[in-house]
């Protein structure tokens, strides 16, 4: 059977302020009048029925989810008691899984993507699905460029694997990091480089044969986890695995290792909604350039973001290239190019008992 695991536990750091510890990015309506989140169980739910979604969040936005979303259930929820990265988060969800279903085949996604249209994504899911239950494969989804991104990993393309309808499986080259400008540029004009979307397909058993020969310790951590799913022991357990788990990602853990990789070339709208500057790919701009949500006024004003979260007023007169975002109890002015920096601001904060509860 198929199962959806979607990934709930990023703090999306770099949509501060409106993104904050208790109310992280996937839980805001970014895109939509829907949280992102629900955006993500819709576009997956005609592929599967409601009770094989798997949310893995953590543990303080459990009550949240339960709250605000319907139908989803305790059975839904798979909470992390740390952030341990999407190795571990992957594995735990995959250990339940399998004990579930020794059949399982999981569809992974991340719970703050933009994709469109959603039909043609499931029409590739579908195709990943039919190689996955079947065989012994690791599938990514690689999203065709449309701009030379120095913010997002690639995948190089090896050989066809094979082609069913219009859809094309791809070996996998080599998998490469967030690039220079320079290298970027090469990529795009290549035609032979994808974006690594983060999304997967693979069955349970797959997976977990793939971080046992790649990531040995997860993997012994995991299954002595294993041992304790389904009884009362089984939280006290979960603890004890993400205490020893290694700050990872699945990417890192095994698919740069394994052999048995393939990617779907998919020439779909997709977007990670990494920060502030990507509201001006996906909201409409005034004829400077500018994305202005909320009450606001610019005047000689260029591309520049302006995000009213509430009550009051932004002004601005004779600047460009600025975020400027106002969120209840903060003001935030950044300069485009070092939106990717707004981390810094929090490590600054958390520095100060006073200054702490904006984070």
């Amino acid at each position: 059977m198929v199962y959806g695991v979607i990934l709930a536990g990023g703090k999306g750091e770099r949509f501060w302020p409106l993104s904050r510890t208790q109310l992280p990015k996937q839980f805001l309506s970014l895109t939509s009048d829907k949280m992102m989140l629900e955006e993500t169980i819709d576009r997956i739910l005609p592929l599967l029925p409601y009770e094989n979604i798997r949310i893995v969040t953590n543990d303080n936005m459990k009550r949240f989810i339960l709250d605000n979303l319907k139908p989803v259930s305790e059975q839904n929820i798979l909470s992390e008691p740390y952030g341990r990265n999407t190795g571990t988060a992957i594995g735990l969800a995959a250990t339940h899984l399998l004990k579930e279903d020794e059949k399982a085949v999981l569809v992974v996604l991340s719970a703050d993507h933009l994709i469109k249209p959603e039909g043609k994504l499931r029409k590739i899911l579908k195709a990943g699905i039919d190689i996955a239950s079947s065989e012994d494969y690791l599938i990514t989804i690689g999203i065709v460029p449309t701009r030379p991104e120095t913010g997002y990993g690639y995948i190089k393309l090896g050989e066809v694997f094979k082609q069913a309808d219009d859809i094309t499986f791809y070996q996998v080259a080599k998998f490469t990091e967030k690039p220079k400008t320079a290298i970027a540029h090469e990529y795009y004009y290549s035609h032979n480089y994808l974006w690594n979307s983060g999304i997967f397909i693979w069955s349970a058993h797959s997976i977990l044969k793939a971080i046992e020969k790649y990531h040995p310790h997860l993997s012994a951590l995991l299954k002595v986890y294993s041992k304790y799913v389904g009884t009362d022991k089984e939280l006290k357990a979960r603890k004890e695995l993400y205490e020893n788990a290694e700050n990872i990602s699945i990417d890192f853990a095994i698919l740069e290792k394994a052999e048995n990789v393939l990617t779907i070339k998919a020439d779909i709208i997709w977007d990670d909604i990494g920060g502030w500057s990507a509201l001006a790919r996906y909201k409409n701009v005034d004829s400077d350039n500018n994305v202005i949500i909320g009450k606001a006024v610019a005047l000689d004003t260029y591309e520049t973001i302006l995000y009213n979260d509430g009550d009051g007023l932004i002004t601005c007169l004779g600047v460009s290239d600025l975020i400027i975002v106002k969120v209840n109890d903060v003001m935030m002015v950044v300069h485009k190019t070092r939106a990717d920096e707004i981390k810094e601001i929090l490590s600054k904060l958390k520095e100060n008992e006073d200054t702490r509860k904006y984070l």
